[in-house]
């Protein structure tokens, strides 16, 4: 199993509209091999703002590779593009490989 996880810190006073955005979006991930899941996760809060989480499960790190080169990601990322100011800090990608 490969994991990527995509970290925003939100700014309090723009959350709904990041849960909202998150909601309403099209993933265009349904059908696409090797994919297996997908959650959005609230984690800590402090100074004003909380932490988001996209958090994506996946076969191995070849099919998120496939699907990152892929016309399906091109359709799930054309125009979000959210307002910088949302967030209190750059996002975070990190990626993880299961070996248990």
């Amino acid at each position: 199993m490969f994991i990527a996880m995509n970290r925003f810190t939100v700014k309090r006073e723009r959350e709904s509209e990041f849960v909202t955005m998150w909601k309403t979006r099209e993933s265009h991930l349904d059908g696409v091999p090797g994919f297996e899941s997908f959650n959005l996760l609230r984690g800590p809060e402090g100074d004003g703002s909380v932490v988001y989480a996209t958090h994506t499960e996946w076969r191995d790190e070849g099919a998120f590779r496939s699907w990152v080169e892929s016309a399906a990601f091109k359709k799930a990322h054309q125009g979000a593009r959210p307002d910088p100011d949302m967030f209190a800090g750059p996002n975070v990608l990190e990626m993880f490989t299961s070996v248990i």
